[in-house]
């Protein structure tokens, strides 16, 4: 599925994969994500991230692997899931075909990044909820899964915690939860997250988590990798066929109590999916992946409902070619234009400097970590910026010249003069530090 993208179009590494093989190495050196980590992903997905690098190492195609593992899974799941509780007229494989296709929608969707793993807990959950469709019955079992499941997800990755008011909104309106259910839903959705924030309070970095994973990404500069205008390129085709669907289905195909009630939930699924959008601190395709299972219900409906004729062929081959290519052409264009830039990592000459070397890179250009490990916690330079300037306290910044003590970084790359600032406000430093090219520091 992926090799076109890795083969013949020959995508680079993202930054984000970087970040997440940098998280893998530190990890496995023994630090902590938060602590000794600067960064907002997730502490689930920074433990896969970790175990990895401890299996396989510090390589990139062990992500493209496991990634399609996971989505290989996801879509035998939703497809049994619908089967199994009569989502459509007939037991049909059409929703396995179409999240086929519709992971071909971006280069980015077939890697190991937090928002595929957290989606698939979001599955997990939806599958809870369509159970309660057809139970009819009290069901706590099913309802404490939901809350966990979608707790997992948001550990997974933050944006998902959309799922939250998603859970309450479908329980009343769809499940009809009375409110013993509700408190149940909402108690066992933040069981995940409250472990997490137990094991940071044992080590002494409960306020790192909160304010790392959870509140300074809110506040600092999205990561702009992709225009919400080629998001919307990328979409327009699948969310046309998803209209068409959703029309299908209201009205064309009469429908069952249960399927009236699954039809609901996933339009309502759908808004607050689209929803976490609003909480992503980079803007990439993966980050809509959490959408796929219910782009590929409505559209499911529109191939269902019309099996013969010319005009639901014309309409089919249009959607197995043209998605596809809409992917493909999209990321030739990205790649031949140099667009692709602001969301992968060039290398060039110039980063062979850092070769071997602990470097710390202030500024976004990843490139100086290739072939490279990272000195101190400011992986996330945005993130870092933010702790690197804030001297309000002598706390503060007598951790920030503790941390350079610890682990001094062969070389410095200051892009923005972030460094030179703390040289100033730290003249102990000039005595370990010294200029060597523009904006790049070397240890003495």
């Amino acid at each position: 599925m992926s090799s076109i993208y890795i083969w013949v179009l020959q995508v680079p590494l993202l930054q984000p994969e970087m970040i997440w093989l940098l998280i893998g190495e530190r990890m496995a050196d023994g630090k902590h994500m938060y602590i000794d980590i600067i960064d907002d992903t997730g502490p689930l997905s920074s433990g896969v991230y970790w175990i990895c690098h401890l299996l396989f190492g510090k390589t990139v195609m062990i992500y493209k692997f496991l990634a399609i593992l996971v989505v290989l899974f996801q879509i035998v799941y939703i497809n049994n899931l619908y089967i199994r509780y009569k989502s459509f007229e007939e037991n049909t494989y059409i929703p396995s075909m179409v999240m086929v296709i519709l992971f071909h929608l971006s280069f980015d969707m077939i890697t190991l990044s937090p928002a595929l793993m957290g989606s698939s807990f979001i599955m997990l959950a939806l599958g809870q909820l369509f159970s309660q469709t057809v139970l009819q019955k009290e069901g706590s079992d099913s309802i404490l899964l939901v809350g966990i499941f979608g707790g997992i997800a948001a550990c997974f990755h933050f944006p998902l915690i959309t799922f939250l008011p998603f859970l309450l909104v479908s329980g009343i309106v769809v499940s009809g939860f009375s409110f013993r259910q509700l408190i149940l839903a909402f108690v066992s959705y933040l069981l995940p997250l409250t472990f997490c924030a137990v094991y940071y309070f044992w080590i002494d970095g409960l306020f790192e988590f909160f304010d790392q994973f959870i509140i300074s990404p809110r506040n600092i500069e999205s990561y702009a990798h992709v225009s919400f205008q080629d998001l919307g390129i990328l979409f327009s085709a699948p969310l046309f066929f998803t209209t068409l669907g959703f029309f299908v289905g209201l009205i064309v195909k009469s429908q069952t109590v249960n399927q009236q009630k699954q039809l609901q939930l996933t339009l309502i699924f759908l808004i607050f999916a689209v929803g976490s959008l609003l909480l992503t601190n980079r803007t990439t395709p993966y980050q809509l992946i959490v959408i796929i299972p219910g782009l590929a219900y409505f559209i499911t409906f529109l191939f269902v409902a019309f099996k013969k004729g010319t005009p639901i062929k014309i309409l089919a081959a249009i959607f197995v070619i043209g998605i596809p290519m809409i992917g493909y052409s999209w990321t030739f264009l990205q790649i031949n234009s140099g667009k692709i830039n602001s969301y992968a990592i060039k290398i060039s000459e110039k980063h062979s400097i850092t070769e071997g070397k602990k470097v710390l890179v202030l500024g976004e250009d990843l490139g100086f970590y290739h072939n490279a490990s990272l000195a101190t916690p400011y992986l996330n330079y945005r993130l870092s910026k933010i702790n690197l300037q804030d001297h309000r306290s002598l706390e503060k910044t007598a951790l920030i010249f503790q941390n350079f003590q610890k682990e001094k970084p062969d070389l410095i790359v200051d892009e923005e003069g972030v460094f030179g600032g703390l040289m100033e406000k730290m003249p102990l430093l000039y005595n370990q530090f010294t200029l060597i090219k523009p904006n790049i520091y070397s240890k003495k």
